[in-house]
């Protein structure tokens, strides 16, 4: 494990034990995972009044649970909300302006979207307004880390490769106060947030961290090129 791996790991546990000690976090125990916060509502609220995500018409979301209530505000607004099938397999693409009011909360979840959207391959022709990436820390530059999987950044890479985002657009991150930290170690794939929002403010990062630019395949082992078939179809395998 790399020194910056080692950072990583230690602040992870540093940030689930805070978390759990001042139990402002949901389920409990939170280890392992990005969770649901405390005052989540609150800081979804600062949000949707934004210009970015007023003007936003698709908005893209990792399938983390402490996003939820961006989700569903998303909806409620008759926006378009992508995300990722699990397992790399697709996207799913839902319609904010055809669900039921009674329906948004489970139309917003990562198992409700295969039931009111619609699935596809690629996303032909998809532009991203905006990316709400889930973390598990973030610095006031806009460093994020998630919970040790890659998932978030990988996401991110895909879309890259698919042309549905780039450099312009803004990556959105929805933390508790206490998940804001003094650094995050950033490495070349992970991407950086450009506004972070918490129960008591919507920051805009102080910024000075490159997004990368699409996958990076010598970080990837030919096993997870296999596993995953987003990937395959990325690197003309599937």
């Amino acid at each position: 494990m790399s020194e910056v791996a080692k950072l990583k790991a230690r602040l992870r546990e540093e940030v689930w034990r805070e978390l759990e000690a001042r139990k402002v976090a949901t389920p409990r125990p939170c280890r392992g995972k990005i969770p649901i916060f405390a005052g989540a509502r609150v800081a979804a609220m600062k949000v949707v009044k934004k210009s970015f995500f007023l003007d936003a018409e698709t908005v893209y979301s990792t399938l983390d649970v402490s996003l939820q209530p961006l989700r569903e505000e998303a909806l409620r607004l008759g926006k378009r909300l992508v995300m990722l099938v699990p397992g790399f397999r697709g996207f799913v693409i839902v319609d904010g302006s055809s669900i039921p009011r009674g329906a948004l909360r489970a139309a917003a979840s990562p198992r409700g979207s295969l039931t009111y959207g619609s699935r596809v391959r690629a996303l032909e022709g998809v532009e991203i307004d905006l990316f709400l990436a889930g973390s598990l820390a973030v610095d006031k530059r806009g460093g994020r880390l998630g919970r040790g999987d890659g998932q978030q950044d990988l996401e991110y890479a895909v879309l890259r490769e698919l042309g549905a985002v780039d450099d312009s657009t803004p990556v959105l991150t929805f933390v508790h106060d206490v998940q804001v930290v003094a650094q995050v170690p950033m490495e070349i794939h992970d991407v950086p947030a450009d506004y972070i929002a918490t129960p008591s403010a919507l920051l805009k990062a102080e910024g000075g961290y490159k997004k990368p630019r699409g996958v990076i395949w010598d970080l990837i082992d030919s096993a997870t090129v296999g596993k995953y078939p987003l990937l395959k179809l990325l690197a003309g395998l599937g």
